[in-house]
């Protein structure tokens, strides 16, 4: 079981990569089969570095040789990737927790095969952060009172972890304004001051860095210990209708995130073949956690503040949205 969960999780993440490497040839919201008996299958990813192991399985061919070829598109964040598995445009999905919360609560028929990552649970280490420009007068979560805080998606992940931030450092989070932009944007923002604060993930985490910015606060592990971020999913529909595929996708995945987790160095230089990143500054870029099975307490946790916040049409069923 282990090992299927993290290769549901890896296959995800490989969909970026095969965006880049594949020819494109299926044209129907359905997966097709080529001539030699090869699948297509779309997926939907971020270009961040979670997919790192998705990369490294296409270029093993892990997913090659179980017949599966990736057609990856990519999207600013798990909100927008949502829609597309539940219609058929993508078979599979990289998705937020919250993003699959807020779906599931409405009735969208999506559901979690896999873990995705996890927060390394230390503060000032993690793969995402709330990140300040050189010379900031902010010094710390409270201190984001008033001020514009980028975040990829409004009502969504990043805004319930940055509100718990500021709530658990004594602030008031409805003080807050978020701005939403794209992860590959702020840096740029943050630096030109058009924001004050940003909530980035890595590797636009390490630019910041880079550029002489400042971590002030480590949200997901605010939000909980070893706080499960993403997951991989389908629709209930095609989980049902191609169960041969699900699997075969989640063994290549397995292998990809297993040699993903083996291979630390190859994962980090991959990186620089789908985003932006510099070399020099792949050195500062800290990988996330990728766990064979999902956090259920920090996912409760998420639920819990999505609530709060009022991001969900009616409270959210955990058990169900899981694998």
């Amino acid at each position: 079981m282990r090992r299927l969960l993290v290769a549901l999780a890896a296959g995800t993440l490989l969909v970026t990569a095969s965006a880049c490497g594949s020819s494109g040839d299926s044209g129907d919201s359905d997966s097709g089969s080529s001539a030699g008996g090869t699948t297509t299958v779309k997926l939907g990813l971020i270009p961040i570095v979670d997919v790192a192991p998705v990369y490294l399985g296409q270029k093993k061919g892990f997913y090659g040789k179980r017949g599966l070829k990736l057609e990856i598109s990519t999207a600013s964040g798990g909100a927008a990737i949502v829609p597309g598995v539940a219609s058929g445009q993508f078979q599979f999905g990289f998705s937020n927790v919250t993003s699959l919360l807020i779906a599931q609560s409405s009735g969208v028929p999506v559901k979690a095969v896999s873990n995705g990552i996890a927060s390394t649970g230390v503060v000032g280490k993690d793969f995402a952060g709330i990140a300040v420009k050189k010379g900031s007068s902010i010094k710390s979560a409270k201190d984001l009172e008033g001020k514009k805080v980028a975040i990829n998606t409004l009502k969504n992940i990043n805004e319930s972890a940055v509100r718990e931030s500021v709530r658990k450092d004594g602030g008031d989070p409805d003080k807050v304004k978020f701005v939403e932009l794209a992860f590959d944007q702020m840096p740029a923002a943050l630096d030109s001051g058009q924001v004050d604060a940003a909530c980035a993930v890595e590797p636009a985490l390490a630019t910041i860095k880079s550029q002489g910015g400042q971590v002030i606060a480590s949200p997901m592990v605010d939000v909980a210990q070893g706080t499960t971020v993403a997951m991989y999913f389908t629709s209930t529909r095609y989980q049902q209708q191609n169960a041969d595929v699900v699997k075969k996708f989640q063994e290549a995945t397995a292998e990809s995130l297993a040699y993903a987790d083996a291979h630390p160095d190859e994962a980090r230089q991959i990186i620089t073949t789908y985003t932006k990143i510099p070399a020099s500054v792949l050195a500062q870029v800290t990988l996330p956690k990728w766990p064979a099975e999902p956090n259920k307490e920090s996912i409760e946790a998420l639920a819990k503040l999505g609530e709060e916040d009022g991001f969900f049409k009616k409270t959210p069923d955990v058990d169900a949205l899981l694998p």
